[in-house]
């Protein structure tokens, strides 16, 4: 067959096509029955085919929008994990915990050492969640919010002799080991940092850092949120704080009063941050922290 006979035939059979389409209850005579060399029942003339409308989830002429800001107060969804009242499924040495003013309060000082203490929540175990809690240090110290944690595990560190002369010997019950969003006085640059607690990771993504790792073995900068320093701004000192953690799957962030300041990706299924565990709160060095409307959006 000749080009030019080719080309009109194969424009004989769009415009064929088209106005099928156009008028879908042809006689039948005039509707193929044939497709691959089989023959095919002629359409119903009373019941047409359905005409396909092609569409988006994106309503007509609604343009571009941005996302709703995240509504701390909003605990839909949520479950409480402190009265305000009482320590009701948490535990700890009580020479350093106690409630007071609907917050629970921390407290160590020379008099009272405790080196690093934990106050563990018992009640719930979470692997993929939304954390948010309100958190204060008075004056200089540390602090931090435990999650995928675990208790009962030897400590790396040394005890001093003053602690075990205040506390006895040491109680691994009362000890955390796991993933810690970071909280100090502003003096300091951790606070919303991304800590391995009581294990060789120690600072895995420090304040202001997107870090990919995998375990102990590889930890890659991928990139910047800001600088360290300018970032602790965000923190308010002697006051409430309002802070956020996202985890999901090997994705760890960390926002506090609205700013993100760590973000780590651990590639590692075996790590120790990558186990569901418990959620607590860490008392370091000579300081009182407090910490009130503590709120998770259990996900698994």
């Amino acid at each position: 067959m000749e080009r030019k006979t080719v080309i009109k035939s194969l424009r004989l059979a769009a415009i064929g096509v088209a106005l099928l389409c156009m008028n879908p209850t042809l006689p039948a005579a005039e509707t193929p029955t044939a497709v691959g060399g089989e023959t095919q029942p002629a359409p119903d003339p009373n019941h047409p085919p359905p005409v396909i409308v092609w569409a988006t989830h994106q309503k007509p002429n609604a343009g571009f929008t941005e996302p709703d800001p995240l509504d701390f107060s909003n605990h839909v969804g949520y479950v409480s994990l402190f009265d305000g009242v009482d320590l009701k499924g948490w535990d700890g040495c009580p020479k350093f915990w106690r409630v007071e003013d609907g917050a629970i309060v921390g407290e160590s000082s020379p008099q009272n050492p405790c080196q690093n203490t934990y106050l563990a929540y018992r009640d719930m175990q979470a692997r993929d969640f939304t954390l948010k809690f309100e958190m204060k240090v008075v004056g200089q110290g540390g602090s931090g919010f435990q999650y995928r944690s675990q208790t009962g595990i030897p400590w790396l560190s040394r005890i001093r002799a003053e602690v075990i002369s205040n506390t006895g010997p040491l109680n691994l019950n009362w000890m955390m080991t796991g993933p810690q969003a970071d909280f100090w006085d502003s003096s300091q640059p951790y606070t919303g940092q991304f800590y391995s607690e009581n294990t060789p990771l120690r600072i895995v993504s420090w304040r202001g850092q997107v870090v990919n790792s995998y375990g102990a073995m590889t930890k890659v900068l991928m990139g910047h949120i800001g600088d360290r320093r300018v970032l602790g701004s965000a923190e308010k000192d002697n006051d409430w704080n309002q802070y956020t953690v996202i985890v999901r799957g090997h994705t760890f962030i960390h926002i506090i009063n609205g700013q993100l300041m760590s973000v780590l990706v651990d590639d590692d299924p075996a790590s120790s941050n990558n186990q569901a565990g418990l959620f607590g709160i860490e008392l370091e060095s000579y300081t009182k922290l407090y910490v009130r409307n503590i709120w998770v959006e259990k996900l698994d």
